[in-house]
């Protein structure tokens, strides 16, 4: 049987996930580029809940914004919602090196993005 949009969202941001804590070790990588991962990570883990309850959302890297579009549909948060949004910086634009994204805590952003995960993973496979 074919996966699910919420599915293969999710099987991408465990992706993202590993990328992550690969490039999170190394030193001598730039703080966007394990930030990227972890923002994109997260990004997708939102996508796929939405998705999983049929909640259609506009093509965004924004985290607040798809957290926003979270609360007003009813569904629970994930962990660490308050603080989340720090990693929108690390999206596209600084993936490319529009603009500074600032410097991560790779520790917590890993931290951040295994909860996330594992919540998100509840609600996909309950749909």
């Amino acid at each position: 049987m074919a996966k699910s949009v919420a599915e293969l969202l999710l099987d991408a941001a465990r992706e993202d996930a590993k990328a992550l804590r690969a490039l999170s070790g190394l030193p001598d990588i730039a703080d966007s580029i394990p930030g990227f991962h972890a923002q994109q990570a997260v990004e997708k883990a939102l996508k796929a809940v939405l998705s999983a309850y049929g909640i259609p959302f506009r093509r965004t890297h924004d985290i607040a914004e798809l957290l926003d579009l979270m609360h007003d549909q009813g569904l629970p948060p994930p962990p660490f919602a308050d603080s989340l949004d720090e990693l929108n910086p690390f999206a596209v634009e600084a993936r490319y090196g529009l603009i500074d994204p600032g410097t991560l805590d790779r520790a917590q952003a890993c931290a951040w993005v295994e909860r996330v995960l594992a919540w998100a993973g509840t609600y996909v496979a309950i749909r």
